[in-house]
């Protein structure tokens, strides 16, 4: 009794389109219920505005606007630099907690084939030309050889140069055969 039941793609399709339904209708309701939050907030803190009818009046209403607006403009200030302030803070704690894992996401890494020439024509851009050919490059060196060196190289079998100079100018043998 455990298969597997799988729902009918018609009855998927209703119950998805129910759910979307259901979305819609809370998202048109948390719409309504801002403006009307809105409303009631516009009504408590900015009332109706009464012009008045002479100059004296009016300059009363600028500077008491203009108060207003300096009080408004500290507040969003303080507010702001208190949000900067927490924002920093997560910042810090974030690393803090990378250090303490003290492990570091290394991002992966893909193969690129490309020719050592290609990538520095790559980086260099197209105005330049790059030649990646480096035994061109190198100074052609001619090695002297000497005498010396050559005897000691041509120096053969180490048995048979002991052997001639083993005694009397190789009369050892000599002797050694005649015994």
């Amino acid at each position: 009794m455990t298969e597997n039941k799988k729902m009918a793609m018609s009855r998927k399709h209703n119950l998805k389109s129910l759910m979307l339904q259901v979305a819609k209708d809370l998202l048109e309701a948390e719409a309504v219920e801002k403006v009307e939050e809105r409303k009631r907030y516009m009504e408590e803190h900015c009332p109706p505005l009464s012009l008045p009818h002479s100059k004296a009046e009016l300059e009363a209403l600028c500077k008491e606007l203009h108060d207003k607006i300096i009080v408004l403009d500290e507040e969003r200030y303080n507010l702001e630099h208190k949000a900067n302030m927490v924002i920093e803070e997560v910042k810090d704690l974030n690393i803090k907690i990378v250090d303490l894992k003290g492990k570091f996401k290394k991002p992966p890494l893909k193969k690129v084939r490309m020719s050592a020439d290609a990538m520095l024509q790559a980086l260099l851009g197209s105005k330049h030309k790059v030649n990646l050919d480096l035994r061109a490059n190198l100074k052609q060196v001619k090695k002297e050889v000497k005498e010396e060196d050559k005897e000691l190289r041509d120096v053969g079998d180490w048995r048979k140069s002991i052997e001639d100079k083993a005694g009397m100018g190789g009369r050892k043998k000599m002797f050694e055969s005649e015994a």
